[in-house]
């Protein structure tokens, strides 16, 4: 289609996108056009030499809408300057049966388009089999899109109480600002995913911008492709580069809707972070935000540029650290990013908490069923109020009261409470000791004879961490490698022989460590280890990764530096070698969360050999005897050994001639360990760890998901879709598919199918076993653009089938008609959870009476015999105006159920928020957490879907014609 063929004013209807409306020509520029699609206000910007647009034209005899609210019945068209004029006879709104004209630019936009007759008429009619299959789909983008737990599903993830519970409860918001503070292995990167997910699926977003730290790049992008079919642009700077040079300085962040950066592409390069401000982003994700140094008079360039973006972003997730080891001048640095006006000072913020404290204290009563006490009751009573706490509070006293209403009672108070409390909208935190099902760690520890070599005066007298990893200070120098007398080399080598078939994950300090220990393991033994350091590039390490991940022809062990300890998910094996370790309790935890995570199936088994009377030894007590950290977490770490390393380093340096030194050390370690355990414990906010996970919710919503697994007709779905289309299905095992395009494919390209095929399953299990296969659901790309190809392309629109039923009886036609009543609004509004695209049915017989009842779907295929296309055109022809009039029937017969429908949802939306601006109303006055912003924009959409749902409109999607044999 030539450039000039389009002309601002001319009316077009999108082929990949029909639910926009009728679109209108605004502008051409170059090669490009742009249309307005005022219905959905959307605008989209095409190519004008393959644009998916299909030209409005009327003909003589159709009706059109005028954006005045009068029809118009078309008896002449005229064009002039390439546009359209309809002259006719007007009808509604005082012009009844006036003369007019209309300009194809007047014409309504929200006019919806879908002429199955002409193909009837035409004698072009589908097989039975597309009428249905366009049926099935209509009802189950109905069911889709009506759903509360969209995005939550369709994910390759287990079905985990407490993630489902925080997408969920995030992902309904309308541009979620939420810290993310789960502790270590209980997947923040899934909730923020999941989140993210959901937000695109239901369109409350459409542009992503996730920044990572750099090591962390490669497993985001392949996580967001594989666990949820996102498929993120990487950017660095020589991308960035590469696209301003090829589109002529075009700023690269508006090239993509989805980018995944690390951190240093905007500390690094002032322009690109200006660019990235103008990306006009629905939402940001920031990875370990709790790196983000931050002083109130001089916070870092790393944290002003997140700020920045965060300022200007509407939705942004912060994945940190808990507050506990952020310290509380860091959990405000977070909190402060995503609300400064409700954060815009620590002193106050220190203030606030300390109010707060008090409240979490008498919550912490309510849910251990201690007796409260006078100050306890005095706080819930001044939090609450009067009228809800006291009966509450008295019915907790009542000397005769039941266990059973008194436990009612304290659920009740502490709901009340979660609703009120400071963070707890902003910020979700989940403790291990409130989830449940981490598997046991069990350590095992290997002492060794220090070789001679290690004992030179000059090793002895090197700094700490150079006695911690003895082999750093010998690598390049003349002699023997290392490697080659270190008694831990020896023990690797058996540690291998005796796992033999299970997988081993090694972190040691220094990439040349764990280079030297690959050397050593293929010369020595001809052991095949795979490497993962930061010498290596992204791609080099994820393929890395992946051998190592394969079962069947994957490598046994892999050596990682400390790069390996940041991010990674290594689940899937169960053994993990610590051939040194830091003098950092965190990064130790750090290294054991690579393994130790929420879905591990076994036990964790640690190995970390040691050498005997070294600071080895020192360490390695240190963490058993003193902070438990091999067996348990140890969130008081970081704390003792600020506290305690001058003692820890004396205590290397004397031993093992004056033991006084650590036994000392060992003793005042587990004081204070104990100490500042029970001060964690009891700080511990129990409001905001109850309304991270609200249990009875939580499972609600894992029964909801797994019933829909069990009861998907997913499976013979797209078994009929993939035969109706050509695509040749085979079964690969009990739970998977192979799939691949046939010779004689309806289609070049089905969605997201590639010309060699692929396997699939429709099973979570399944999936979770063999990541490499598609997980296919109602959510999946393949699912979802093939039933936008199957309804895009009008197939099944139109079919004729002879019928043998008695209230068809031989002679007679009758008409079955699908209409579909939609609300065309922006994707924010979210219109379909009140009104979805319905499916309305009806059935007209010769004589226009309705037969829908006793013609029912159910049955009704048996009863269907197909027709030669020429006996059915024959039929058909003579009969144009009996089935002109039966559609007509239809379509009086359809306002009615419309009418209904539509009071129905306009109900339905107005209870829903009114409801909810009470509710955040009552908050607001009591929790200055819930912005006034917030209130306002719901009462702006209730008023605007009040008026998108006004517009609704019923149009004809599908006809069988059935005649009576």
């Amino acid at each position: 289609m030539a450039e000039h063929d389009f002309i601002p004013g001319q009316r077009w209807i999108s082929d990949t996108e029909p639910e926009l409306g009728l679109g209108m020509v605004t502008g051409t520029t170059g090669r490009t056009l742009t249309l307005r699609f005022t219905a959905a206000a959307e605008s989209r910007t095409y190519a004008a030499d393959n644009a998916p647009l299909t030209r409005v034209r009327f003909q003589v005899g159709d009706t059109i809408e005028s954006d005045q609210g009068w029809d118009l019945t078309v008896e002449s068209v005229a064009q002039r300057g390439g546009l359209l004029t309809y002259a006719g006879t007007c009808s509604g709104t005082g012009k009844s049966g006036q003369a007019a004209r209309l300009g194809e630019q007047s014409i309504s936009a929200f006019m919806q388009f879908n002429r199955p007759q002409a193909r009837l008429f035409a004698g072009q009619p589908d097989g039975n089999i597309w009428f249905e299959l366009r049926k099935a789909t209509l009802l189950q983008q109905q069911s889709l899109k009506q759903s509360d737990l969209i995005g939550l599903g369709g994910a390759r993830t287990e079905l985990l109480p407490h993630q489902l519970y925080i997408a969920h409860e995030a992902s309904r918001r309308l541009a979620p600002r939420i810290l993310l503070a789960d502790e270590v292995g209980l997947g923040k990167t899934i909730e923020a995913c999941l989140i993210l997910h959901a937000q695109l699926l239901t369109e409350r977003a459409h542009r992503a911008l996730i920044v990572v730290p750099p090591p962390l790049l490669h497993q985001w992008l392949v996580e967001l492709l594989r666990r949820f079919n996102l498929n993120f642009s990487l950017f660095d700077e020589p991308r960035c580069a590469e696209i301003e040079a090829s589109i002529n300085g075009e700023n690269p962040f508006l090239t993509e809707q989805l980018v995944l950066c690390g951190l240093d592409l905007f500390t690094g390069s002032p322009q690109r972070l200006t660019q990235a401000l103008a990306g006009e982003w629905d939402m940001l994700i920031v990875d370990e935000a709790h790196h983000l140094v931050w002083h109130e008079a001089n916070p870092s360039p790393a944290y002003q540029a997140i700020e920045s973006l965060a300022g200007r972003i509407p939705g942004v997730l912060l994945l940190t650290a808990t507050p506990e080891q952020l310290g509380r001048d860091g959990h405000f640095a977070r909190l402060r990013l995503l609300d400064p006006d409700r954060f815009p000072s620590l002193a106050q913020f220190r203030q606030e908490q300390a109010h707060y404290r008090s409240i979490a204290d008498a919550a912490a009563g309510l849910i251990a069923d201690t007796p409260l006490s006078v100050a306890d009751a005095a706080r819930l009573l001044e939090t609450l109020g009067e009228a809800q706490a006291a009966p509450l509070l008295a019915e907790i006293r009542e000397p005769d009261g039941t266990p059973a209403r008194q436990r009612q009672a304290r659920d009740r108070l502490t709901e009340l409470l979660l609703d009120r409390h400071g963070t707890g909208r902003g910020m979700f935190r989940n403790t291990r000791e409130r989830i449940k099902g981490f598997a046991p760690r069990i350590f095992h520890a290997y002492p060794l004879d220090l070789p001679a070599r290690y004992r030179s005066a000059e090793q002895a007298a090197a700094a700490p961490s150079r006695q911690l990893q003895p082999e750093h200070g010998l690598r390049g120098k003349s002699g023997a490698e290392w490697w080659r007398h270190d008694p831990r080399v020896d023990w690797l080598i058996t540690l291998l022989k005796r796992y033999r078939g299970e997988k081993l994950l090694l972190i040691c300090a220094h990439a040349g460590t764990a280079m030297d220990l690959e050397q050593a393991l293929r010369i020595r033994e001809g052991m095949h280890a795979a490497l993962f350091h930061e010498g290596m590039s992204i791609i080099e390490r994820d393929r890395a990764a992946a051998w190592f991940a394969d079962h069947e022809q994957g490598c046994q062990i892999l050596l990682c530096s400390e790069i390996g300890s940041e991010g990674r998910n290594f689940q899937f094996a169960h053994h993990l070698i610590l051939f040194d370790l830091p003098e950092n309790p965190d990064l130790l935890e750090q290294r054991i969360g690579r393994l130790d995570r929420i879905g591990q199936k076994r036990q964790i088994e640690l190995h970390a050999p040691y050498f005997r009377d070294s600071a080895q030894e020192v360490l390695l007590r240190w963490y058993h005897e003193g902070l438990n950290a091999f067996v348990h977490t140890c969130q008081a770490g970081q704390q003792l050994l600020e506290q305690l390393g001058p003692a820890l380093h004396q205590a290397y340096a004397t031993h093992p001639d004056n033991p006084a030194d650590l036994e000392r050390l060992l003793t005042r370690t587990r004081q204070l360990h104990a100490q500042i355990g029970a001060a964690l414990k009891n700080g511990r906010d129990h409001l905001l760890e109850l309304n991270s996970c609200r249990e009875k919710d939580a499972d609600r919503l894992v029964q909801q998901l797994a019933l829909i697994d069990r009861t998907s007709a997913l499976g013979d779905y797209m078994d009929q879709l993939f035969a109706a289309y050509g695509v040749e299905a085979e079964p690969h095992s009990s739970e998977s598919l192979v799939i691949r395009p046939g010779q004689h494919m309806l289609t070049e390209h089905f969605p997201h199918l590639p010309q060699e095929g692929t396997t699939l399953t429709y099973d979570r299990g399944t999936a979770l076993t063999h990541e490499q296969w598609l997980f296919l659901t109602w959510e999946h790309p393949m699912v979802h653009d093939a039933m936008d190809m199957l309804l895009e392309s009008g197939r099944g629109n139109c079919a004729a089938m002879g019928i043998r039923h008695p209230a068809v009886p031989s002679g007679t036609l009758a008409l079955e008609m699908l209409f579909v009543l939609e609300c065309p609004a922006p994707g924010v509004l979210q219109a379909a959870r009140f009104l979805p695209p319905t499916l309305l049915r009806t059935v007209v017989d010769q004589r226009l009476a309705e037969r829908g009842d006793a013609v029912a779907d159910t049955g009704l295929e048996s009863a269907l015999h197909t027709l030669p296309k020429p006996v059915i055109h024959k039929i058909v022809t003579p009969l144009r105006k009996p089935i002109q009039a039966m559609i007509t029937q239809g379509e009086q017969n359809m306002a009615g159920q419309a009418r209904q429908r539509l009071r129905q949802a306009e109900t339905m939306m107005n209870d829903y928020y009114a409801e909810e601006i009470d509710r955040l109303d009552a908050l607001h006055r009591v929790n200055p957490y819930i912005r006034q912003a917030d209130i306002d924009l719901l009462r702006a959409h209730q008023s605007e879907l009040n008026s998108h749902l006004a517009a609704s409109r019923v149009r004809l999607d599908a006809i069988r014609l059935l005649i009576g044999l």
